[in-house]
């Protein structure tokens, strides 16, 4: 199985995010510290905005920062979010347009789905606070710690318990 650039570079998003989280990060200094394009970045954000992942703060002084905490994000989240889809084979396709005669007996869709549900099962393990606390000197190697100090926006107050 081999996942999509997409996915690659919104789990890289996100380390971002959460090595930058004292400030709030810009797509330009993500898409530079990774060697990517803007327009990219901005594609990938929208899904992960959508689904919590991260938040947007607009205006002059706007970027990203993560919608609920690095330890709270699981790879499986980005990866569902990110991926359109997790057919291994064509009878995983939910079209019906497969031409075999043991589609509703086959041990190798068993098989794959028993690998796929580990693998997920794998990803769930591990969260974007994982990945950066693997890396001590992410800061430095993704160029963070030569941006400016900016001011960080407040992250919007919880709804009051009715």
């Amino acid at each position: 199985m081999r996942l999509t650039k997409q996915t690659n570079y919104a789990v890289r998003m996100l380390m971002y995010c959460a090595a930058n989280s004292d400030q709030l990060s810009r797509i330009p200094e993500i898409a530079k510290a990774y060697g990517v394009s803007e327009l990219f970045l901005f594609k990938i954000l929208q899904p992960l905005n959508k689904a919590g992942l991260v938040e947007t703060v607009r205006g002059r002084n706007g970027g990203v920062r993560l919608g609920r905490p690095a330890e709270k994000i699981t790879l499986f989240d980005v990866v569902k979010v990110t991926e359109d889809s997790f057919a291994m084979a064509e009878c995983f396709e939910d079209d019906g347009d497969v031409e075999c005669p043991l589609i509703d007996s086959c041990g190798l869709n068993s098989a794959l789905r028993k690998a796929l549900n580990a693998f997920f099962d794998v990803l769930s393990e591990y969260t974007i606070d994982d990945l950066v606390k693997a890396r001590p000197q992410i800061n430095f190697l993704l160029g963070i710690d030569d941006l400016e100090p900016r001011r960080v926006a407040a992250a919007p107050a919880a709804a009051p318990a009715a």
